[in-house]
């Protein structure tokens, strides 16, 4: 068997070979390796329903939490999405080339700036299959070469999701090469990858913070990351409360299992008696249990109503806690600056919400919290490069370098200077008129 080290260069030469064809490949050639990639999928969902429950049944032997199974699973809806997913990209505009400025300087140089492809993208993730397609249809629309390294627990699913971008993209013409695909469950072949300065342009993490900090800490290529989604709703005084009934449940309850799921309730102290009994009869209802502050627990023992549901004091590790799970941490504050002071505090700046009607207050939390994507009576669970009208993410930056929230199909590329000149020379610093007399053919 190949050594990891040659195992992992080749993989990585083989997708930088073709970065040149891959900057000048026309558009049609590339939304049509999209659209074939959605037929294939299409085809072949009873072979990836098949290699998927290999996963599965691997991921029961292997203790894995029911969140995490869950974020394993393909079944039929989320092979539909796949498929809107690719249909969506190929709908997109084409970022590359895109001249988005040009100005012209008193000496006449025109200056302009081109996005162009980041170059060789490497992505680690867990668990979710769904992410080869995500990742590997952003990539063929950007033009960027990918490297796919899923979690070991998905290895069949992914392999067989690989399979169907690479045929696709041998029918209609764009390079194979640029979709590369870990097939070996080795750890060392991604720390190989990520000392590959000069050779990965950039590599992107997707998994729990143990991944994503293992991964930041051992490169020596640039990193989009974050760590995690410890999200924050805030339940102001002047909030419409039934809006904050349907928001806080969607953001907890529809899918606890990933980075935008809320995690932090916080109510203003003024409708804690109205709110909040009811809000806890609801959550309790749907299995959510409550990590609450003094104020909050008092609300919920005083309520004979409310007997069933499960509540246990917060701790102060809860509020930094992403649960990942049916479990909300709740926090009673008395004004709109103490939310924000929590936020600041306990939160990731993924995302985070305030209900409330009041205009000046809504504009002071867009304005004042620091973080990724900020809501005003909406649910964090939008929190996505489809949901935002993106066609698809490659996952959530919580950076502040190049890239912020959503990373789409313009955050899959960067831009350059581009110059027109007509003869023009810095300072007038020329050739001197004699010297070129001088020379005699």
């Amino acid at each position: 068997m190949q050594d990891l080290k040659s195992y992992a260069e080749e993989k990585v030469e083989r997708a930088r070979k073709v970065l040149r064809i891959l900057s000048s490949i026309p558009t049609e050639v590339k939304n049509r390796t999209l659209l074939r990639a959605a037929e294939l999928l299409d085809k072949r969902r009873e072979y990836i329903k098949e290699e998927n429950k290999k996963d599965i049944a691997f991921g029961e032997s292997q203790g894995l939490s029911s969140a995490l199974l869950d974020r394993l699973l393909l079944n039929d809806k989320r092979i539909d999405g796949m498929i809107k997913v690719l249909r969506d990209v190929a709908s997109l505009p084409d970022p590359v080339g895109e001249i988005t400025r040009m100005w012209q300087l008193p000496n006449g140089l025109k200056v302009g700036r081109m996005r162009v492809p980041l170059g060789v993208i490497f992505i680690v993730y867990e668990a979710r299959p769904n992410v080869t397609i995500e990742a590997g249809s952003l990539c063929i629309k950007s033009s960027n070469a990918v490297i796919l390294r899923g979690g070991k627990e998905a290895m069949n699913s992914n392999r067989a999701l690989v399979e169907i971008l690479r045929e696709a993209s041998a029918m209609e013409g764009f390079p194979e090469e640029a979709i590369q695909f870990i097939d070996r469950p080795e750890r060392e072949i991604v720390w190989e990858i990520l000392q590959m300065e000069g050779k990965v342009d950039v590599a992107i993490p997707r998994g729990g913070e143990s991944l994503i900090r293992a991964v930041a800490e051992k490169a020596r290529v640039p990193v989009i990351k974050h760590y995690k989604g410890v999200c924050n709703i805030y339940v102001d005084e002047e909030a419409d409360l039934e809006k904050a009934y349907h928001i806080v449940y969607n953001a907890k309850v529809q899918r606890p299992s990933v980075c935008n799921a809320v995690e932090n309730l916080i109510i203003h102290r003024k409708i804690l008696n109205t709110f909040f009994p009811k809000m806890a009869y609801i959550l309790g209802k749907a299995g959510v249990e409550l990590r609450c502050d003094e104020d909050s627990l008092k609300v919920i023992k005083s309520d004979p109503r409310l007997s069933f549901v499960k509540a246990v004091p917060a701790t102060e590790e809860d509020y930094y806690e992403e649960f990942l799970d049916l479990i909300l941490a709740v926090k009673v504050v008395d004004s709109l600056e103490e939310a924000i002071d929590f936020i600041e505090t306990y939160g990731s700046k993924h995302s985070d919400a305030i209900i409330t009607e009041n205009y000046t207050k809504a504009m002071k939390f867009l304005t004042e919290v620091d973080s990724a994507a900020v809501y005003v009576n909406a649910s964090t669970r939008f929190t996505d490069g489809n949901e935002f009208g993106l066609g698809a993410e490659m996952g959530i930056s919580t950076d502040k370098i190049h890239a912020r929230g959503p990373m789409a199909l313009e955050e899959l590329t960067i831009q350059k200077f581009i110059i027109f000149g007509n003869g023009q020379v810095r300072d007038n610093f020329k050739v001197p008129e004699e010297l070129l007399k001088e020379w005699k053919d």
